[in-house]
């Protein structure tokens, strides 16, 4: 890359060095001030070679990424005539959550791409159940600790019953609210959505169940009786955004005088038809592809697959491929799924975290740049607790190999997660947070998994994963 080349590019379209009132560099960005915003032509900036986003702020900041800004600002300053000014980070530099912030959004710059997007708005559907899905996933662990404990003694207790129904009513049901988030994410009415969600909810009063003179309704083409369950979640999904979109290209062609009343009613005729014949029979199949695909890893494959699933885990979230496991969460913590509520792949992928943490403290103890210890310093609490992005995106990622060793020691934790046959009740939380959703009595296996997983990342980053000429590259010589 010819730096002095991209800034000479840069000021033309900056609209000359008469609109630069400033230039400077923060960890990812040029941040140029600007006389006249209308004199900058933002588009060709977004296509100069290097720049991976634009963003129009108090100044204009262009997204280069670590290392790349400070050698663009060295040839950029020199076109301008006007010293490097700070990039208005306080008096030691951007703080932890200004670093994790610019970096992941720099991430985001660099794979917002259509499957990320989609993946995305996946995850958006089951975010807003999480409430609702931890509550009542730790509801039906605790109740069934207590059942066994107690050999059923409270079973016939009112208030005993009451809890326990909160727990199995948000699974019973959450097909119809996975219908309705899912045809509102993308475009459609939400009851319409849980309509189609509701497809996949086993009822006797449903009408497709109904028996008629000693004989179960058969479908066509399979000749087999409707069995809703079969379809589960992914078939809600499906079925929602399905909805959703067929209810836009009804809409598009309805009259607007009849839209309000004819085109919901075709939506729920056409799309009621396809969910029975073509999206339940999909979700069954994907639902059986998923799980096969899963306990091969976990049990075929044991700690090489439970190594495997930790160490990859991070690289998915940095490209935002991570999102896809959402609703494979939501499938295993279903009390009346195959796994019987238990969450067997969330505790191998909790390990992640701790190989990035283990990376973290390595580097605090090896490196003498003082910047990078600073964020290592406020990132490594929170990374303990399970916050894992100010460590991910402010340490390890922008160094690239640090990266790498944090994810291949994280897999020994993974693999002793395997191992132990760690499991979780619900989901939403991470690090030592993971205590209180594991498997009553895995507590002690949990902590052990986790110090494994530190270890992991400690010692692969501590020997293979320190580049001081990269740090100082990165973050400046201090």
């Amino acid at each position: 890359m010819d730096y002095k080349q991209v800034s000479e590019e840069l000021l033309s379209l900056l609209g000359g060095k008469t609109n630069i009132t400033s230039n400077a560099a923060c960890m990812t960005r040029l941040r140029i001030g600007v006389k006249d915003l209308s004199k900058v032509d933002l588009e060709q900036l977004k296509k100069v070679e290097g720049v991976l986003g634009v963003v129009e702020s108090n100044t204009l900041q262009i997204v280069f990424g670590p290392g790349k800004v400070n050698k663009v600002l060295e040839e950029f300053y020199k076109l301008t005539g006007l010293p490097k000014g700070q990039a208005d980070d306080g008096e030691n530099g951007a703080d932890i959550n200004t670093v994790t912030r610019e970096n992941k959004e720099l991430q985001k710059a660099k794979y917002d791409k259509p499957v990320q997007r989609f993946l995305k708005k996946i995850a958006n559907i089951f975010v807003a159940l999480l409430p609702g899905i931890i509550a009542a996933g730790l509801i039906n662990g605790i109740c069934n600790v207590i059942n066994v404990s107690t050999h059923g003694a409270l079973a016939g207790v009112w208030w005993f019953a009451c809890i326990r129904t909160m727990g199995w009513a948000l699974f019973a049901y959450l097909p119809i609210l996975v219908g309705y988030n899912a045809a509102r994410e993308f475009g459609g009415s939400g009851a319409l959505g849980a309509i189609a969600g509701a497809m996949s909810i086993a009822n006797a009063g449903m009408p497709l169940l109904a028996t008629i003179n000693e004989k179960q309704i058969l479908l066509p083409i399979t000749n087999a009786p409707f069995n809703p369950a079969s379809g589960g979640l992914l078939a809600a999904l499906i079925a929602g955004m399905f909805f959703a979109e067929l209810e836009k290209r009804i809409r598009k062609h309805m009259p607007d005088l009849i839209d309000t009343f004819i085109s919901p009613l075709l939506v729920l005729i056409i799309g009621g038809i396809v969910a029975l014949l073509v999206i339940q029979p999909l979700g069954a199949g994907l639902t059986k592809v998923i799980f096969a695909v899963l306990s091969f890893a976990y049990e075929k494959m044991g700690v090489v697959g439970g190594y495997i699933l930790s160490a990859g885990f991070l690289p998915l979230v940095a490209v935002g491929l991570h999102q896809a496991l959402t609703p494979i969460h939501a499938m295993l913590n279903d009390p009346a799924g195959a796994t019987g509520g238990i969450n067997y792949l969330l505790p191998i992928l909790m390990m992640a975290g701790g190989g990035q943490v283990g990376a973290g403290i390595a580097l605090y103890v090896k490196t003498k740049n003082k910047k990078l210890k600073r964020y290592i310093r406020d990132s490594i609490p929170v990374g303990i607790l399970g916050i894992g992005e100010p460590m991910m995106y402010a340490v390890t990622l922008p160094l690239g190999r640090s990266f790498l060793t944090a994810c291949i020691g994280s897999g020994f934790g993974g693999a002793l997660a395997a191992l132990l046959h760690l499991g979780t009740v619900s989901q939403g939380v991470s690090g030592l947070f993971g205590l209180l959703i594991v498997k009553p009595g895995q507590q002690l296996s949990f902590i052990l998994a986790m110090l494994v997983a530190y270890a992991g990342g400690f010692l692969v980053t501590y020997f293979f994963g320190v580049d001081e000429n990269r740090i100082n590259e990165v973050y400046g010589e201090e």
